[in-house]
């Protein structure tokens, strides 16, 4: 099968849970003998059509301004898709799937997977949010196949639209358990001596709130915010509440090895989210057996389940109380080898990928 997958930013890259799933998805799929041809945001000069992990990238061109950036995306990578005879298109959250229609009217197969509502996000312009609720519409009425990630979201689309969706969970490759040396040496972290924050850094995720939550309570652990501090006012502002605090540690954008040490030593993963799709690293870091503490949002403490402990979303105070009592509880009763199976068995991408493969076949076949 030919396939042309929309939505991301970049190929191959970690800047959030869209991209690695992107990843993730195309070159498993290209190992099953798929044609995966994935479409980047942004032109660079002498790099705009190659191939990574037998799957083809190219590049298309965009807006550097954020409001009309996945706009202008979604239409020059639909066009430049529609020359190439796919068999199907698979488009990724919801405002780049505003141009899904146009596949649809031309007789294309298409599937949309809603990686999360983000139009509930307070941050966005009239027309970025007019943009973002266009493609939720979009979705609904024209695409062959909806992926969602939880029973929630397929509530939401039976509920207000009437339309049945496919529940395809996020999957996840497990961290492998490092020692701390890496972030020793860079940051004299030892295991258990810090409290982290590793996701990306927009203002739905709430790390404001966990810095805030942390210097009411200062406890004796250091706090570590890992993501690339964005360079607008929520940015500045994170910046300003962690500037002269020695115990608080913007450690920037981390991959790899760094990554995994983090993930490994921390003594408590805190996820304080307003609005998720489901939480790729939540999954990572309950793959290396790390204790989590959550907002209180389904899409978070459906993940945890058992093994997690959360607090009300949107509230630095029951954070902070809710830290106290994480720190409080001996770590070493903590099941981490259960909930590294847990993850194991039911966040796989063979799963994934078996699943949206099948529903590909599905609607190919109609």
């Amino acid at each position: 099968m030919k396939i042309a997958m929309i939505g991301h930013k970049d190929f191959p890259s970690r800047a959030g849970g869209v991209e690695v799933v992107v990843y993730e998805l195309a070159t498993r799929l290209a190992k099953r003998g798929h044609r995966i041809t994935v479409f980047n945001r942004s032109k660079e000069p002498g790099h705009n059509h190659y191939t990574e992990e037998g799957v083809e990238v190219i590049r298309c061109s965009t807006s550097r301004k954020q409001s009309l950036n996945a706009f202008l995306y979604s239409v020059t990578a639909t066009f430049c898709a529609l020359t190439k005879g796919f068999d199907l298109f698979h488009y990724h959250a919801i405002g780049p799937s505003a141009m899904l229609f146009l596949p649809h009217l031309l007789g294309k197969k298409t599937v949309a997977t809603v990686h999360g509502l983000n139009w509930q996000i307070g941050r966005w312009n009239r027309f970025a949010s007019w943009y973002l609720k266009t493609g939720e519409k979009v979705i609904a009425k024209y695409a062959d196949g909806v992926i969602v990630l939880s029973e929630e979201a397929k509530r939401y689309f039976a509920e207000k639209y009437g339309r049945d969706t496919t529940v395809i969970r996020n999957a996840v490759t497990p961290v492998t358990p490092r020692e701390p040396d890496i972030i020793k040496e860079k940051y004299g972290l030892e295991k258990d001596g810090y409290i982290l924050f590793l996701a990306r850094l927009g203002q739905e995720k709430g790390a404001h709130y966990l810095i805030e939550a942390y210097k009411a309570l200062r406890p004796d652990k250091k706090l570590v915010i890992a993501g690339e501090v964005p360079q607008n006012e929520y940015g500045e502002s994170l910046k300003a509440m962690a500037k002269d605090d020695p115990d608080i540690i913007l450690a920037g954008f981390v991959t790899g090895r760094l990554m995994e040490e983090l993930f490994s030593n921390t003594c408590l993963y805190v996820l304080p989210s307003e609005t998720e799709g489901l939480p790729l690293s939540l999954l990572e870091a309950m793959s290396c057996g790390a204790r989590c503490l959550t907002s209180d949002i389904p899409e978070n403490t459906t993940v945890t389940g058992r093994f997690g402990r959360s607090f009300v979303s949107k509230d630095a105070a029951s954070l902070a109380e809710a830290l106290e009592k994480c720190l409080a509880e001996q770590a070493g009763a903590f099941p981490r080898e259960e909930e590294m199976e847990y993850i194991k068995e039911n966040y796989s991408y063979e799963r994934a990928v078996e699943e949206t493969e099948a529903l590909y076949n599905k609607i190919c076949a109609k």
